[in-house]
């Protein structure tokens, strides 16, 4: 049998492994806030930059609109955000953040923190993993 082709020798099955466990480790800290992971992507999004479009959101996640509507109708469900239709052209729908999501931000921040550093990945090994991630994103694109 060709080596290449064990299971243990992909790197996709390696990078799918390690997204679901990540997957599941945010999964379980974000549970006390009511929030999923996706959701939770959703709020780094706009944290970063509150009053975007849905098209923008979905374009920075990479997640289509027939996905992202119905989770963003949850989250404003849950007070997390609230829709705003443009004046300007009224096919638009901008996501604003509310309060919640503000009052809410550094106790999820400390938790996610807490869960990532008690898998004993230093700084530097962080910032080295998500280097090499974001140069394989490039060469694969």
């Amino acid at each position: 049998m060709n080596s290449f082709l064990a299971l243990n020798k992909q790197l996709c099955f390696a990078l799918y492994e390690v997204s679901s466990q990540m997957t599941k480790l945010y999964s379980s800290v974000l549970q006390p806030f009511q929030l999923t992971y996706p959701q939770y992507l959703v709020l780094l999004a706009l944290w970063e930059e509150d009053g975007v479009t849905v098209k923008q959101l979905g374009d920075t996640l990479g997640i289509g609109t027939g996905t992202l509507t119905p989770m963003l109708n949850r989250m404003e469900t849950q007070q997390w955000i609230r829709k705003e239709r443009s004046k300007q052209d009224e096919r638009r729908v901008h996501i604003h953040l509310e309060h919640k999501a503000y009052e809410q931000q550094q106790q999820i921040s400390d938790a996610v923190i807490s869960k990532v550093s008690s898998c004993h990945i230093d700084q530097e090994q962080y910032e080295q993993l998500l280097h090499q991630l974001h140069l394989l994103k490039e060469k694969l694109q």
